[in-house]
């Protein structure tokens, strides 16, 4: 099957490199020269312009969309069903909101064009051990992307299906990354309590290491815990600042909408945002009542 892949990210770099490996053809498409070439000296068929990407697709044409949310793929997508036919199918695997989603979907469709939404998750490991994919989409579109998708998964029936309609598969990758922050922010403050008993002297190496045989809380990010540690075991070149990819908040937001109560994601949240702040003024404001209220010293500013 002839798919065209636009942008050569990392993320999209890979799936291109797994999908050549499982006997696709891969039509490559970025802004960056370098990265088209280096798809085509692994096989890819590379397109200076989204024009070149349309003629290099057999129809009915497929195009998997890996660039950043927001404006960065509403161009893309809006340039792509410029240059499409009705019967022709746009994949969105980026990190889309899934508002966005289902609005693109219902645009192409007016137009006679396929829009698949697809949740994808695996980084920089994808390559390796398949891509978990949540997929949204009309389910005989979604059935005519499965030899794709086969490929890109663990395995050709684990790792990765049809969640539901346009927008669910990006849905669920956002609820999947909202419930990915409160699990790494409870590794994080655990092992930040076992590093702070000193009269123990703990390897929270060999904890980690412990922990990921047996244990009820093992888990690939217990796995990639320990391969930090290993590395590192004070984190010395690590500045303690935690972005985030909007996703936790958009899980947040739709938890109000829902009246659905999730503390530990909104924490989770609440924490990547503190990282961010050397100096908090709430904490400055704190310190300042208890000396207005009961005349407790303060520290002074340096």
């Amino acid at each position: 099957m002839r798919i065209a892949m636009i942008g050569l990210g990392k993320m999209g770099a890979n799936m291109a490199t797994r999908l050549l490996r499982g006997g696709h053809e891969v039509v490559a498409y970025d802004l960056n020269e370098t990265a088209i070439q280096a798809a085509e000296a692994i096989g890819a068929v590379g397109a200076r312009t989204l024009d070149e990407v349309a003629a290099r697709l057999p129809a009915p044409r497929v195009a998997w969309v890996m660039v950043p949310s927001g404006n960065p793929t509403e161009a893309t997508v809006n340039a792509l069903a410029d240059r499409f036919a009705p019967g022709d199918t746009i994949i969105d695997g980026g990190n889309s909101n899934y508002k966005d989603s289902m609005r693109r979907a219902a645009g192409l469709e007016d137009r006679g064009l396929h829009f698949v939404d697809v949740g994808t998750s695996g980084g920089v490991w994808g390559l390796t051990e398949g891509y978990s994919m949540m997929v949204g989409g009309n389910e005989q579109v979604v059935e005519r992307l499965w030899p794709i998708l086969e490929t890109l998964a663990p395995a050709a029936d684990q790792g990765w299906g049809r969640v539901g309609p346009a927008g669910s598969g990006h849905f669920v990758k956002m609820i999947h990354n909202g419930i990915e922050y409160g699990l790494m922010q409870a590794y994080a403050e655990g092992f930040e309590i076992m590093k702070a008993k000193k009269e123990f002297d703990l390897s929270l190496h060999q904890i980690a290491e412990i922990w990921r045989t047996g244990s009820v809380v093992r888990s690939w990010l217990l796995d990639l815990t320990a391969n930090a540690l290993a590395e590192d075991e004070d984190l010395t070149d690590i500045k303690a600042w935690v972005p985030d990819s909007g996703e936790g908040r958009w899980t947040v937001f739709e938890a109000v909408d829902l009246d659905v109560a999730a503390p530990v994601i909104t924490m989770a949240l609440q924490r990547r945002l503190r990282s961010r702040d050397e100096a908090p003024f709430s904490d400055k404001l704190l310190a300042a009542l208890r000396n207005q209220f009961g005349g407790h010293a303060v520290k002074k500013a340096a």
